[in-house]
């Protein structure tokens, strides 16, 4: 099949990554303690490594416990393969299309991606990151260590790009995350599972980042509103806060706190949501399943589930091709909310594109696909 693109379509896929070997994970550590854009912490050149030392012993016991390593690579590498099936059929005028990956904290980096890139011919690429809701330090923070590797290989001018800034509220990520919703609420007795408070969890930041005017919080609330009505508000649900490590004030409320609380007040039957995470990694095989499975058995909770992640459920690549498809079909850049920096922003750098697209929507038959996008509209 011959196709109008001279060249693929890449598609970057970013996320923090994870040691694959228990010898990748004190250099992890290391490398996220030192990084200020995630966590700052007083005289951080020395602190953050003392912690990372620190922490590495338990925590590469911890990820002995979960087969030696994260899951993260693997299930990324099969959304990727997925994602690029369904988007040479859903955008053939932008086809073919490479998936790449692009971890922060672990191979491959960013600069590993873009030699890839050069080397396969990729002129259009579009970045994005596996951070559904948008956060100065998670798809802020990725974007800028893109833009920076670009411009050390000397490759700032070789892509004309545009960005997936959030997609915390697409009507298929929704739809697909209320599918994982109902698949844990199967694990409860039909008797029970109007009784089942459903927790919705979510990676924590520091509360400075909050208080700075970070997005993060109103979005995954959004996620959680949004996915609650896809399901009908039918249940009971709390929003909540996990992962939240090293001496400075996180975002509340604690996972593990609200699991007790529910306990005490003679709450028997819990389902808990990872509302932000796309795979099963270090937070889901460890800290839900086996640290909180650990808190609800001592705070009474007969019945203790987790929705599944989504990984690569079809539901799921499904939606992640549709958000990646609209983005290309509406031609823009960007989103509408991405320019606005926070009301305490101290570098905007989390806000710019390199060599950014200008727009030229892809055109699409809403008879062919069930979707189409108007010039310029959001992605």
């Amino acid at each position: 099949m011959e196709h109008e693109n001279p060249s693929p379509t890449g598609v970057v896929l970013m996320n923090l990554g994870g040691p694959r070997t228990l010898r990748e994970v004190g250099p992890f550590l290391h490398s996220l303690f030192s990084d200020r854009e995630i966590i700052q912490l007083p005289a951080q050149s020395a602190l953050g490594p003392l912690i990372a030392r620190l922490r590495t012993p338990r925590l590469e016991k911890v990820y002995a416990g979960i087969g030696g390593g994260s899951p993260l690579y693997d299930w990324t590498v099969r959304q990727g393969e997925g994602l690029v099936k369904r988007l040479d059929v859903l955008s053939p005028q932008t086809a073919p299309h490479r998936f790449y990956l692009a971890f922060r904290y672990t191979e491959p980096s960013s600069a590993q991606a873009l030699r890839r890139m050069a080397a396969d011919g990729v002129r259009r690429v579009v970045a994005f990151p596996q951070y559904p809701q948008y956060s100065c330090s998670t798809t802020g923070s990725s974007l800028h260590e893109l833009w920076a590797s670009a411009r050390r290989l000397r490759l700032d001018a070789a892509f004309r790009w545009s960005v997936v800034d959030r997609w915390s509220t697409h009507p298929a990520y929704v739809q697909a995350m209320a599918a994982k919703v109902r698949e844990g609420l199967a694990e409860f007795p039909g008797s029970e599972r109007d009784d089942v408070v459903v927790l919705f969890s979510a990676h924590s930041l520091p509360q400075r980042v909050i208080n700075k005017g970070d997005p993060y919080l109103q979005e995954v609330a959004g996620t959680v509103r949004d996915v609650m009505r896809e399901l009908g508000d039918r249940q009971e649900h709390v929003l909540c806060f996990q992962a939240d490590v090293g001496p400075v004030t996180w975002q509340g409320p604690n996972t593990e706190s609200v699991i007790r609380s529910l306990g005490k007040q003679g709450r028997r039957n819990i389902l808990i949501v990872g509302i932000i995470f796309t795979t099963d990694h270090l937070d889901t095989l460890s800290e839900i399943d086996v640290e909180f499975a650990e808190a609800a058995e001592e705070a009474g909770v007969t019945r203790f589930r987790r929705a599944p992640a989504p990984n690569d459920d079809p539901l799921f690549l499904d939606a992640m091709a549709q958000v990646v498809a609209d983005h290309l079909a509406a031609g823009a850049p960007c989103g509408p909310q991405f320019g606005l920096r926070c009301a305490g922003c101290a570098d905007p750098a989390c806000r710019e594109i390199l060599n950014p697209v200008e727009r030229d929507p892809v055109e699409r038959d809403p008879d062919r696909n069930g979707r189409a996008s108007a010039p310029g509209a959001a992605p």
